[in-house]
């Protein structure tokens, strides 16, 4: 029989390290999302890093800007953004204050509150694809601009939080190029994964988008 997960919350000295050597350990763990209607629980399965004004990828690369001010700290808060006009992204910020950089949740699996997820992602054919990508996971944990700068380090009484659950090991543990990024950082080998979990979404070259005429 497994050790259940563990349930001891994280700390900021957890968030407080290199985006690169947080990322990887991020595997495993269990993000906590309270709502009005309830909590949800996921095990996550699949991250990306960014390593703000040192990564072409990151939003953070051109420096400091309204939308992404999170990003540049105190380490574990949340930076949430809009993409493509229609989806939410997680992110969680890593490192000293001043210094962006963050981990993009990419997928997990709901180990409680199914029902509520499911409720939120009526496409969703079973429940390992509830969490399967950032915009699904996203939208089954209720998060939206409204969460951005989110603390999840001051107990249990915040929307966000993080617990240690249980880590996935070294041998499990995958990484290759981020999934959609293009340009300079389309190389970087950030993104990271438990490898063969149901759970981890496909991976995708950057395709650029089509302009109108």
């Amino acid at each position: 029989m497994s050790a259940r997960p563990d349930r001891t919350p994280l700390p900021r000295s957890f968030f407080d390290r290199p985006v690169l050597t947080v990322a990887p350990d991020l595997l495993g763990r269990t993000l906590v999302r309270r709502t009005p209607d309830g909590p949800l629980e996921l095990r996550i399965t699949e991250v990306e890093a960014y390593e703000g004004e040192a990564d072409p990828g990151s939003h953070a690369y051109r420096g400091r800007t309204a939308r992404n001010a999170s990003m540049f700290g105190p380490p574990g808060h949340a930076y949430v953004y809009f993409i493509y006009g229609m989806w939410f992204s997680l992110n969680l910020v890593c490192g000293p204050p001043g210094r962006a950089s963050g981990v993009l949740l990419r997928a997990g699996e709901i180990t409680v509150g199914a029902e509520l997820a499911r409720k939120r992602r009526l496409s969703a054919r079973t429940d390992r694809e509830l969490a399967k990508g950032p915009a699904r996971l996203a939208t089954a944990l209720d998060v939206d601009r409204s969460l951005d700068g989110t603390d999840l380090c001051v107990g249990p009484t915040a929307p966000l939080s993080l617990l240690a659950g249980t880590p996935a090991p070294p041998d499990l543990l995958s990484n290759g190029p981020r999934t959609g990024v293009g340009g300079a950082g389309a190389g970087h080998p950030y993104r990271y994964w438990i490898t063969h979990d149901p759970t981890v979404s496909p991976y995708r070259a950057h395709a650029p988008r089509r302009r109108s005429t």
